[in-house]
């Protein structure tokens, strides 16, 4: 039961966020500039993979020159192919708009979650150590959903379990790329922060699982970024990693 509590509380985090960049509107159109250049890129990289994605599927399968289905087979290759193209575009748009919008989103992060100056961790040194910590955790983002991606094509347990265990992990995540402004900006180091998290389970999985599936929707996502981030650092100010008053 408190499991179930802590879940529905970090949800209750990511709509606050929404909350605050209603109240904050110069905020809201302050973080919208770098979700807005990330989704620029990402249009152009899924047109141009949409577009070349049966040439790409030719030259994957050269083994199939001879098959008389081969134009069937490489059609579904292509249509593969953009698939999860798409799939990786959801599951690092986070992690890519908090890289190219650091700056941006620091300032965003520390107006949600104000800190003592003897506490702040100044952005131009936490950045870099963010940008590498952004590309580890890609790393274990890819290392659980490129397998789930290929059990999603099983009959019945790719389009029943896959897509929930998806959403868990994917959401998790997520948590742990939007927590990281504010928990960097209290010193803490990668794995200290998976920890935390990891003993936060519940509420870290309501508040990374309902970004993630509203990210699923495409210009949603740019438009929710910057509540996400908001939500995120209420999220540690009052549950992870709580501020004296």
């Amino acid at each position: 039961m408190r499991s179930l509590r802590d879940f529905t509380s970090g949800v209750g985090f990511f709509l606050q966020g929404f909350g605050w960049v209603a109240r904050n509107g110069r905020w809201w159109l302050f973080g919208l500039i770098p979700a807005l250049i990330a989704f620029a890129v990402y249009v152009v990289a899924l047109v141009f993979l949409g577009t070349n994605a049966s040439g790409l599927a030719e030259a994957m399968t050269p083994f199939a020159d001879s098959w008389g289905w081969r134009e069937l087979f490489r059609t579904l290759v292509g249509i593969a192919l953009f698939l999860g193209g798409l799939a990786l575009a959801v599951l690092t748009f986070a992690a890519i708009t908090l890289t190219i919008g650091g700056p941006f989103y620091e300032r965003l992060s520390a107006e949600a979650d104000p800190l003592s100056s003897e506490d702040e961790q100044p952005w131009w040194r936490t950045l870099p150590r963010s940008i590498r910590d952004s590309l580890v955790t890609l790393f274990y983002v890819l290392l659980f959903t490129v397998p789930l991606f290929f059990l999603g094509f099983v009959p019945v347990v790719g389009q029943t379990v896959v897509p929930v265990i998806g959403a868990v992990i994917s959401g998790f995540f997520l948590t742990i790329e939007l927590t990281t402004l504010s928990l960097e900006r209290r010193g803490m180091l990668r794995k200290d922060r998976f920890a935390l998290l990891r003993t936060n389970m519940a509420s870290a999985l309501g508040f990374g699982v309902a970004a993630f599936l509203l990210f699923l929707v495409p210009f949603v996502a740019v438009i929710a970024m910057p509540a996400a981030v908001a939500g995120a650092a209420l999220l540690v100010r009052t549950r992870l990693a709580p501020t004296p008053s």
